[in-house]
């Protein structure tokens, strides 16, 4: 490997905690990441670069090794403590793998970067060599008007399934499980290299200390297949974008009798044509003709819930508010539903026959608007400006 900064590589200062270097080191494994950039040897060099920088950096003793000498901790130079038996570090797909909850050995569970893209994250390991499925997430756009009323979904997506083969198991029917020969059932190898021991994840048997005597031919021994599914969703009254819901079990299937995970649907609600959302209150303008806001009387105007109606009163002036009780969105609590908030805007006529410019002129004789055409009231605030 090039003798690079591995802090500079993912990203991230000297003092970085694990946390920070993870959420780094998965920004840029999935920028790289081969599935994503098919052919493109520059993108493969930089995705090894970054897994290697991680792995050594993710480790306390390598990381102190680093701090301390460098890269040439891990290449025998300089002083440094040479690199164990083996010729160094795991294959940069296993880092990634290891990151995002996928089995290191490919086969039919996952497909490129299925679990990055639906925000999944497998669980431990037991030492049965058992797994928990990863959280997968499904992004679901919906109307305004199915988030006030609420409504039922089949949604389908993909997901790794328990192998029909072996029923999940990831052994040929009729094999069995028998001790790692590379770590003999510890789970862990060790790689001794002058003052620093390195102990990792046996990478044969991923930790569990046993492997199957025979893979299943179907699934390649990860006991997970990729497969489309159909599910049927209920989405409550209320929700809004940003909202989310869990289905419990119906993530990713374990491995090797490993619980599934869970799928989280996350919700995004389309801008409304009329209505605008404040919290659990609805906003809308409409307008009214210049008659109606001068004499007063009802309206219909719609809402998410049906017709509605108004009673304007008399001498309303443009820009006024109204409130209609409860017309607004479903609490998702429980609580008191919201409003409806209504702005008027009044409308002026842009033409007129004679007949209403000759009604209009006679109304504004008998008002007194044609000598004073705008409100005293106004004048009164301006004085102070001349």
């Amino acid at each position: 490997m090039a003798k690079e900064d591995y802090y500079a590589l993912l990203g991230v200062e000297k003092s970085a905690s694990a946390e920070e270097m993870k959420k780094a080191y998965r920004k840029k494994a999935v920028q790289f990441h081969p599935d994503k950039n098919p052919g493109n040897k520059e993108a493969e060099e930089m995705f090894k670069k970054v897994s290697h920088a991680y792995e050594v950096l993710s480790d306390t003793d390598k990381r102190a090794a680093y701090d301390r000498y460098g890269s040439a901790a891990f290449d025998g130079s300089a002083g440094g403590p040479p690199r164990g038996p083996g010729g160094g570090f795991h294959d940069p797909r296993d880092i990634f793998n290891e990151i995002f909850g996928r089995n290191a050995g490919g086969g039919g569970g996952g497909g490129g970067i299925f679990e990055e893209m639906f925000g999944g994250g497998g669980g431990g390991g037991g030492v049965d060599g058992s797994r928990d499925g990863a959280d997968l997430r499904y992004d679901l756009e919906i109307t305004l008007e199915e988030a006030a009323r609420g409504f039922e979904k089949e949604i389908s997506f993909r997901k790794a399934m328990a192998c029909e083969r072996c029923d999940g198991a990831g052994a040929e029917p009729g094999s069995r499980r028998v001790t790692c020969p590379t770590c003999r059932g510890a789970g862990q190898i060790r790689r001794s290299g002058g003052i620093i021991t390195f102990t990792q994840t046996c990478p044969t048997c991923a930790g569990a200390g046993t492997k199957v005597e025979k893979p299943c031919t179907a699934c390649r021994g990860e006991g997970r297949v990729a497969k489309s599914t159909k599910l049927n969703v209920r989405i409550p009254p209320g929700v809004d974008t940003g909202s989310r819901l869990r289905s419990s079990g119906n993530g990713e299937a374990g491995m090797a009798g490993g619980n599934a995970g869970d799928l989280y649907i996350v919700l995004s609600v389309k801008e409304h044509e009329l209505f605008e959302r404040q919290g659990e209150d609805l906003f809308c303008e409409i307008p009214i003709k210049f008659t109606l806001a001068t004499l007063g009387g009802p309206i219909e105007l719609p809402t998410l819930f049906g017709k509605g109606s108004l009673k304007i009163p008399p001498g309303t002036q443009s820009g006024t508010t109204f409130r209609l009780r409860e017309k607004g969105m479903p609490s998702l609590r429980g609580g008191k539903q919201g409003d409806q908030l209504v702005r008027v805007q009044v409308e002026v006529p842009q033409s007129l026959s004679a007949e209403q410019r000759k009604i209009l002129e006679e109304f504004a004789r008998i008002s007194g608007d044609a000598a004073e055409p705008t409100s005293k009231g106004f004048f009164e605030k301006a004085k102070k400006f001349f």
